[in-house]
């Protein structure tokens, strides 16, 4: 009898029940140990928000009964919505995994995934054709993602021959990796380039060459890399220096008013119904790009020169139109 079972059977025994039962009739009952009933007790009471109690008079646990007299019930999914997400995206991953040399240790992993999602009791075995999980605009990783990697993780330098979109140039630097980071569907590797002598970001996707040294990486505290790499909008680096001032229509408001955009973002609603989000930021064009998807259902209020460059992109996009 596995877990989930187990959390079966005791909502059971406590849903028929109208005195409370001993801990050691349950342990008996559930043919597990008393750590084991203790763990049940718990996840039922923070997972699944069962009223379960404690009568210390009679020594024994109970369900306490609603307003009506009605008794708890579990519910219809035992699981929240990145839990689901990921098992669905391991269980994609594993099944399309190549051969290699992890694959006698992940084959476990993925007939563990594959019985989760098959159990009965968690409602799952419709989720691979009932659920989608989309990507969008996701790149190949390339050929020296694994190179990257090895050198993030191992802590050592790398040579890296990198082609920059920005400028459409191939350039060779030294760089001491620090993280891989994984941002909408694609992979960046953020590391202290020495010919900047600065923080710098790399998409995984442009690098053309990489080479490990024997040289350990140069170490940044977590505090600046968290400084530098996050503070501003995107996947951008650099310490945020500007804040953008957005204004939303008051019907796109009701979707933005509930999204995420930064963490450090402050937003509100206004007398005639419209949103004003306000997002610090360094490097412009990523959020330019995200503030072009609403077309005219945003205004940026501010700075001046974000203003202008999106208005710019637009002048420009409406020549296209005029032709």
């Amino acid at each position: 009898m596995d877990k989930f079972d187990r959390i079966y059977q005791l909502h059971n025994l406590l849903r028929d029940r109208r005195t409370p039962i001993a801990r050691d009739d349950l342990t008996r009952r559930l043919e597990c140990s008393e750590q084991t009933v203790y763990r049940l007790i718990r996840i039922m009471r923070e997972y699944l928000g069962a009223p379960l109690e404690f009568d210390e008079q009679r020594g024994g646990y109970y369900y306490e009964r609603n307003a009506e007299g009605g008794t708890y019930e579990l519910p219809g999914l035992w699981f929240n919505a990145a839990e689901l997400q990921a098992l669905l995206v391991f269980d994609r991953l594993l099944e399309n995994l190549d051969s290699g040399l992890l694959g006698e240790h992940l084959a476990p992993l993925a007939r563990r995934i594959g019985e989760l999602l098959e159990h009965k009791r968690l409602g799952l075995s419709e989720a691979a054709h009932r659920v989608r999980v989309l990507g969008m605009a996701a790149r190949p990783a390339g050929e020296w993602f694994q190179a990257l990697a090895g050198a993030t993780l191992q802590r050592r330098k790398l040579v890296l021959r990198y082609h920059a979109r920005s400028k459409d140039k191939i350039s060779e630097r030294t760089v001491s990796p620090q993280r891989l980071v994984h941002y909408r569907d694609n992979w960046y590797l953020d590391a202290w380039c020495q010919m900047r002598n600065a923080l710098r970001t790399f998409a995984v996707d442009r690098v053309r060459h990489a080479a490990q040294i024997d040289e350990p990486a140069r170490e940044i505290a977590d505090a600046e890399l968290n400084a530098y790499l996050t503070s501003a909008y995107g996947i951008f680096s650099g310490k945020a220096n500007k804040t953008a001032v957005l204004r939303f229509s008051a019907e796109r408001a009701r979707w933005v008013a509930d999204e995420r955009w930064h963490p450090e973002q402050v937003g509100q609603f206004l007398t005639d119904g419209k949103y004003e989000l306000r997002i610090p930021y360094r490097d412009e064009r990523e959020l330019v790009m995200d503030i072009l998807k609403y077309g005219p259902d945003i205004e940026v209020v501010g700075p001046e020169s974000l203003r202008k460059q999106v208005a710019e992109k637009l002048r420009k996009a409406l020549e296209l139109y005029s032709k």
